[in-house]
């Protein structure tokens, strides 16, 4: 097995891993606010529960997608199956946003039928145990996603982040309703909540959108690619990158400009190194590069395409 071959199945584990964690805590949280939902008659913590709901089908796509991304190329998908990642970000946005929407008529109604809040302290304790038991599954994901590039990881971690904004929220709400019998603000922070999920399922789809569509990758991921090629000592310059996210892991192709007098044997050795080089900063990165003359003068794509104005 290769080093890079090494460094994907690594990169794998790490990311089902992370995916049953995410599916085993939702689970978990969902039935534990079930019964504080029931309880105490909190339409915030009813929000709570709809977002975990959410979460629990929202991962367990996560689970099956990171499962399906992580078989090899085959003939028929010779760049892999990464972008299931992405398909599977995408379908959470729907879901986290039809959540959201759910949430937000039920504040809405609230507020012309009001309906009292009782046993705060149950919901209060259910609501702390899911604030830190969210927390320690964001520490982890954040390593994971920082890892191994996964958007599917990372899209998980986003949402999550989210509920311990609304977690916190529900606590502070729940203690107001207990101490000043401001039902009224359960109903508001319901409505707020709902605001947070409908944001959240707007950004995580256009990142979604971006993998699928094939955006180009962020200019410090593109300055370094050229950073790294650049200090080689026998490379003349690079022109024409293209990258793009695989799901997961990045793809690089552009062209390497070198001395026009070397053989094509001392040209593929020196590709060679220049690969070698990038795959030690992004070893799951899949390269493509094409040989050419230094100071050959021909059409570039660097010339047809322009940087959009800021």
């Amino acid at each position: 097995m290769s080093l890079n071959e090494g460094n994907i199945d690594a990169s794998n584990r790490l990311k089902k891993v992370a995916s049953a964690a995410s599916v085993a805590l939702a689970a978990v949280l969902a039935l534990l606010k079930i019964f504080a939902a029931i309880y105490t008659g909190s339409l915030a913590i009813l929000s709570s529960l709809i977002d975990s709901l959410a979460d629990v089908f929202a991962s367990s796509i996560t689970f099956v997608a990171i499962r399906y991304s992580a078989m090899p190329a085959t003939y028929n998908h010779r760049y892999g199956y990464g972008k299931v990642e992405a398909i599977s970000a995408l379908v959470q946005a729907a879901f986290i946003a039809g959540s959201g929407i759910f949430v937000l008529y039920d504040g809405i109604y609230r507020l012309f039928y009001p309906s009292p809040v009782e046993d705060t302290g149950i919901g209060i304790a259910i609501m702390v145990v899911s604030l830190l038991a969210t927390l320690s599954l964001i520490v982890f994901q954040k390593y994971v996603a920082k890892k191994t590039n996964s958007i599917a990881i990372a899209a998980d971690s986003d949402h999550y982040t989210v509920d311990v904004v609304t977690n916190l929220s529900i606590i502070i709400t729940l203690a107001a309703v207990a101490l000043f019998e401001a039902d009224w603000l359960d109903t508001v922070v319901a409505c707020v909540v709902s605001g947070f999920l409908l944001v959240s399922a707007y950004k995580l789809a256009g990142r979604a959108i971006n993998t699928l569509t094939d955006a180009e990758l962020p200019p410090e991921i593109r300055k370094r690619v050229c950073e790294i090629v650049l200090e080689s000592p026998f490379a003349k310059g690079i022109h024409d990158l293209r990258t793009r996210d695989l799901g997961g892991a990045y793809m690089f192709e552009f062209h390497l400009e070198l001395d026009g007098e070397v053989s094509l044997a001392a040209a593929h050795e020196m590709t060679e190194l220049v690969e070698d080089s990038l795959w030690e900063e992004f070893p799951d990165a899949q390269i493509i590069i094409h040989q050419d003359p230094a100071g050959v003068d021909e059409e570039r794509l660097d010339t047809k395409l322009q940087a959009p104005k800021k």
